[in-house]
């Protein structure tokens, strides 16, 4: 995912229905039929596209081995992470709190 904070307008159709642009679609390697997880938050909608990239990072976390940590130790770490991630990206884009 590039570092660069880029947005775009878009338009729902009648039937709720969104076009992402170009540039997303190939910064998050979004392809036809690509499925995607909505999640309302505070702030608005968010998609999360599940794609091949996605999967491939994912590939492999269900694994055990004689002596690892719990899974769900591993996966609360996991989404930590991944918050605390989000949260710095958030803070950086222009006009965040």
């Amino acid at each position: 995912m590039s570092s660069t904070n880029r947005t775009s307008n878009v338009y729902f159709s009648v039937k709720g229905q969104v076009v992402v642009p170009v540039w997303a679609r190939k910064e998050f390697h979004i392809q036809e039929g690509t499925r995607a997880i909505v999640t309302a938050t505070p702030e608005g909608i968010l998609l999360k596209p599940v794609t091949a990239v996605a999967v491939r990072r994912l590939r492999g976390i269900l694994k055990r081995k004689p002596g690892d940590r719990p899974l769900t130790e591993e996966w609360t770490e996991y989404k930590r992470a991944e918050k605390e991630l989000e949260k710095r990206r958030d803070a950086s884009r222009p006009g965040s709190r």
